[in-house]
């Protein structure tokens, strides 16, 4: 080459030392960036699965305190003595919420004095308990369970099985009874 030649293309020069030199710099960037978003997207599958764990936990402890909660107030229920009627009937009070709650308090006082007159006792033991349906603020649960009542009409006692359907929904962080319905 001539001293003409390099004067008038200088960068032609450069291009092809560059191409020379860098080879393995340019199949490096490559691997650089497939490993780049290799793991960008190996971090959003990990997100994705964290988050889809995270609700799945977060239902289970959601079904465990509907079902818990409905045990609970299933129990109270039937679970009521003449000799503790107000205490227990405040129980149940505070444990209901809405429709449930409405009704039962605008009935308390003939509850109290039926209970009192005929001297009931009574205590509830679940059998089994299930839910039929929930999410993260409701749940319907089927209860099954067993009392022994005595009153003046039985003093000795008689069993009474007992099928309760319970609607209980989160308020305010507590599980409540919004609705309790005898099914069988």
């Amino acid at each position: 080459m001539s001293k003409v030649d390099t004067d008038v293309r200088p960068d032609l020069a450069d291009e092809e030392a560059e191409d020379v030199v860098h080879p393995a710099a340019r199949g490096s960037r490559r691997f650089m960036v497939v490993l780049v978003v290799l793991l960008v997207v190996a971090l959003a599958g990990q997100v994705v699965a964290g988050r889809s764990w995270y609700q799945q936990r977060r239902l289970a402890d959601a079904r465990q305190g509907a079902l818990a909660a409905a045990r609970q107030t299933t129990v109270d229920f039937v679970s009521i003595s003449a000799e503790t009627v107000d205490r227990d009937l405040q129980r149940i009070a505070a444990g209901s919420t809405g429709e449930f709650k409405e009704e039962f308090t605008s009935g308390l006082q003939q509850v109290r004095a039926a209970v009192v007159e005929n001297k009931v006792s009574s205590t509830g033991t679940i059998l089994r308990a299930a839910i039929v349906s929930a999410d993260l603020d409701s749940a319907v649960v089927l209860v099954a369970m067993d009392a022994s009542v005595k009153n003046v009409g039985a003093p000795e006692g008689r069993l009474s099985h007992y099928r309760i359907q319970v609607d209980v929904v989160l308020d305010g962080g507590r599980w409540l009874v919004s609705r309790l319905q005898f099914v069988g």
